[in-house]
């Protein structure tokens, strides 16, 4: 018989159970020692984790510095920088003797930055009336705008907003933008070198010359004819600049020097060119004409000594008729009588006539049903073909030309130079009008107007070049203006030159002379274009000018001195004058004047050959 202990069973029971259920977790004992939250474990983990944060970081920086280092340092140096344009010096025009036309002087435009002024701080300074100087715009415009000479709240308005590029002020001389420096606004106020360009002689070749714009480009003239050659090449300065905008001290990074332009040496004498443009507005004064245009040149080069013009233009100004060019060369006009010198020029060269061959010439001449008058009645007069030029005849003149073809009428109008622009290359030279080829065969009046001047259209210089070279031997001459060009080192580069064109020969062209120094003999239209001490060769005209769909004159005269040694070609036209509408009376004394100025101012000697003229009646 067994004895229970009391809760034995239980005991056993609950402890089996236990230990059953222990087994079926498959729980391990805990080792003797080891206490919960195993450090080491810990420690293990937080080094892994530190380990991965730094490889992290390291890879990074390696990444920064290393492999996008120098692609970030570049982004942040280009932040940083700015350029600044270093205008070029733009070449003077000079006259035939080196003295100044055109020249530019050193300005500068003042410049304002309006976001960074938004951050300027006044700081205890004070005005020049010893205010204290406020801050932002307000305070800008204290200190700015004494030396600017404007008033505060004018300056204040415009210093005021987000553009980063306003312009305050243009041209401002170097005193000035010294003044606006010393004030320290930096970052918020600086200036740009710019230059003007000035004209010392003021309104002598005003129209001739031309003049620039804001950006200082050649407008009209020879300012737009040779502005690449007068136009310099821009450099630049690139620099950093901290973030207030200011330049940061050394730190000029690349500096390209600016290339000034050439200088630009004319044939132009300044002294004539003054000469001619006071004789032409006296001249427009006395005779009451709207305009006068004069041309002087040097028949043996082609070089034009003078184109003036009547009117005070100064190129210092904007005026619009600066821009418009001399007339010289952008109006046409009809030759009228000068054209006749070509007639007798091509019935010379032709052998259709000699300067002796006698005419009876009516005042009136018809032939093909056309009817031509002289510009006055008269008997019928027993002409030499030499007298026929000195009275001007229009219909001695057709009398003379029926005989020569139309075809050659025209070839010799080409060969001395109308209808073509001449070498001068100036903005808005006029070619001139000729008739049609073919007008003979169209209508029969214009084949024979042209033979004195009429149906055609030139411009003052074609006509004055048609004088220089029958008194140049028959050769033609380009006409030019230039010089040559000057580097920047001073060494003088002749410009290029084209050979003369032979458009008659030696005795055509000598025999023509002669003819037409009888003009400004005793008996011939043009005595007032004498000029003592010298013989004079040349011939009066009065043309027709179509404008505004009415008609008008053009008085002129056109001659060359001295004839024993042929040296000068001088021309002068009145548009419209209305004390008399003939270029012996109007335009023959101004010749004279200008001629006289000319051969004095050259010292060329007097002539010393009396004249052989051509009988002029029989």
């Amino acid at each position: 018989m067994q004895t229970r202990r009391p809760g034995g069973a239980r005991a056993g029971a609950a402890g089996a159970s236990r230990g059953a259920a222990t087994a079926g977790r498959g729980r391990t004992p805990r080792a003797p020692g080891r206490l919960a939250g195993d450090p080491e474990r810990r420690q293990r983990w937080l080094i892994a984790l530190a380990a991965l944060v730094v490889t992290v970081f390291v890879g990074r920086l390696v990444d920064v510095q290393v492999v996008q280092g120098p692609a970030l340092a570049s982004t942040a140096q280009q932040a940083r920088l700015a350029t600044q344009v270093t205008q070029a010096h733009r070449g003077d025009i000079l006259d035939a003797e080196g003295r100044v036309l055109a020249t530019s002087v050193d300005r500068y435009r003042i410049v304002a930055d309006q976001v960074n002024i938004q951050g300027f701080r006044g700081n205890g300074r004070r005005d020049a009336d010893g205010d204290p100087v406020q801050d932002g715009a307000l305070g800008i415009a204290q200190l700015l705008a004494p030396v600017l000479g404007e008033s505060e709240a004018t300056l204040g308005a415009r210093l005021n907003g987000e553009d980063r590029y306003v312009v305050l002020a243009r041209d401002v001389v170097p005193e000035v933008q010294r003044a606006v420096s010393a004030l320290g606004l930096y970052g918020s106020v600086f200036s740009h070198l710019t230059s003007e360009r000035t004209y010392p002689a003021g309104t002598v070749a005003g129209p001739l010359l031309g003049h620039v714009n804001s950006e200082q480009v050649g407008v009209g003239g020879l300012e737009a004819t040779f502005d690449d050659v007068l136009d310099g090449t821009d450099g630049t300065l690139t620099y950093e600049r901290g973030r207030d905008g200011a330049r940061i001290p050394v730190s000029e990074l690349e500096s390209v020097p600016a290339e000034p332009g050439e200088d630009v040496q004319l044939t132009l004498d300044s002294d004539v060119q003054w000469k001619a443009e006071e004789l032409l507005d006296q001249a427009v004064a006395d005779t009451g004409a709207s305009y006068a245009i004069a041309v002087v040149q040097d028949l043996r080069t082609g070089d034009v000594v003078s184109m003036a013009d009547s009117g005070e233009v100064d190129p210092n100004g904007t005026s619009g008729d600066v821009a418009d060019g001399s007339r010289a060369v952008n109006v046409v006009f009809e030759p009228g009588s000068t054209g006749k010198v070509i007639s007798m020029a091509a019935a010379l060269e032709g052998g259709y006539w000699e300067p002796t061959d006698e005419f009876e010439v009516p005042d009136r001449y018809t032939v093909d049903g056309e009817t031509f008058r002289d510009s006055h009645p008269h008997p019928v007069e027993r002409w030499t073909l030499a007298g026929i030029l000195a009275q001007s005849s229009n219909a001695g003149t057709v009398m003379m030309g029926e005989e020569i073809p139309f075809a050659v009428r025209y070839d010799y109008l080409r060969k001395f130079g109308f209808g073509q622009r001449t070498a001068l290359g100036l903005p808005g030279e006029s070619a001139g009008i000729l008739p049609d080829e073919n007008i003979d065969e169209i209508e029969n009046r214009t084949p024979y107007t042209v033979l004195f001047g009429q149906g055609v259209a030139v411009s003052a210089m074609q006509a004055t070049q048609v004088f220089s070279t029958i008194a140049n031997d028959g050769v033609r001459m380009p006409a030019t203006l230039v010089a040559g060009t000057r580097t920047a080192t001073g060494e003088l580069v002749p410009a290029e030159r084209d050979e003369g064109t032979r458009v008659v020969s030696s005795q055509t062209a000598n025999d023509v002379l002669t003819m037409m120094e009888a003009v400004t003999a005793e008996d011939g239209t043009g005595t007032a274009a004498q000029v003592p001490g010298y013989r004079v060769a040349g011939k009066t005209g009065t043309a027709q000018m179509f404008e505004g769909g009415g008609t008008t004159y053009v008085a002129s005269f056109i001659g060359v001195a001295p004839v024993d040694d042929p040296r000068y070609t001088v021309s002068v036209f009145l548009k419209s004058p209305r004390s008399s509408i003939y270029g012996g009376v109007v335009a023959a004394p101004v010749f004279s004047e200008l001629m006289g100025y000319v051969l004095r101012a050259d010292g060329v000697p007097p002539s010393d050959e009396p004249a052989d003229l051509f009988p002029l009646t029989w």
